[in-house]
């Protein structure tokens, strides 16, 4: 690496930096120094509050009692910004069943004055979405981010007239169902995928690289839809935990393709097929 890490971290004995898997937005190390590991994180050309959402939502899922890193440090380094943070041990076996309890524990805590939102904006590499606090959830999901990424799709041209057509009669769909749908704000973890949780030695489940914002819970339910990692067990000691509503499963297809439409958008063609079979699902729901 080109920073001179060993004057910038707040850590002693820095023995070690050794390039992880960290996702597809993020540099990722294992920093080793004598007593412990950390995990560091790097985003190149970027400022320090790239990582103010990812910083917040790990505080507030800690204040919900729920197993996350803890934040080191943060800061900027040769104009990259970077986020240090403890280093979860991963272990070999855990419970889905626990990882169910886990999230419907997040999904309890919700926000204090009944708003949806978030104190940080939604920071992607290559999107950013404004979480700005509102009393409605429609507006949050449906005019800040299906809208948005409708306007993405259609001006980079990854949407045709038909599929954009297609869009307005899902959104309707969804303008109705949200407007009987009540639900509180919950905290949610915002990109609840399997890379995005481990079992520990102990078994224990922890959650990590949040996206969060107080929303609709069923949002996370969602992500957990679209790349698997995620078997029976989970999906009925959450249930038990905290039980779904009627027409639960309408509205978690329309967070799937709320993330499959982020993928179209981030990596192309691969994800039109499955963005126009979920838009086919609603519309014959």
């Amino acid at each position: 690496m080109s920073h001179n890490w060993k004057d910038i971290l707040p850590i002693d004995s820095i023995q070690e930096i050794i390039p992880v898997s960290g996702g597809d937005v993020n540099q990722a190390f294992r920093v080793e120094t004598n007593s412990k590991p950390y995990f560091l994180l790097v985003q190149a050309d970027r400022s320090a509050d790239f990582y103010t959402g990812e910083i917040t939502g790990l505080e507030e899922m800690a204040k919900a009692g729920i197993t996350v890193p803890q934040v080191i440090d943060s800061g900027e380094n040769q104009g990259d910004a970077y986020l240090l943070l403890s280093y979860l041990e991963e272990g070999k076996n855990g419970s889905q069943r626990e990882l169910g309890r886990m999230v419907a524990q997040l999904h309890q805590y919700h926000s204090d004055d009944g708003l949806y939102g978030f104190d940080a904006p939604y920071e992607g590499a290559d999107i950013q979405f404004d979480n700005s606090w509102t009393d409605s959830w429609l507006e949050l999901f449906v005019e800040r981010r299906m809208d948005k990424l409708h306007r993405l799709l259609v001006d980079n041209n990854k949407w045709n007239q038909r599929q954009s057509d297609t869009y307005q009669q899902v959104r309707q769909i969804m303008v109705d169902e949200l407007t009987r749908h009540k639900s509180d704000p919950s905290l949610l973890h915002g990109d609840l995928w399997a890379g995005n949780y481990m079992f520990l030695s102990d078994g224990s489940p922890a959650l990590f690289d949040p996206a969060s914002m107080y929303g609709d819970r069923e949002f996370d339910l969602g992500a957990t839809k679209v790349f698997g990692g995620f078997n029976s067990d989970f999906y009925a000691a959450y249930d038990e935990a905290y039980p779904l509503s009627e027409g639960s499963e309408l509205r978690i297809e329309f967070y799937r393709l709320y993330l499959l439409m982020v993928h179209l958008h981030k990596f192309g063609a691969t994800y039109e097929s499955s963005v126009d079979q979920s838009m086919s699902i609603i519309l014959n729901a």
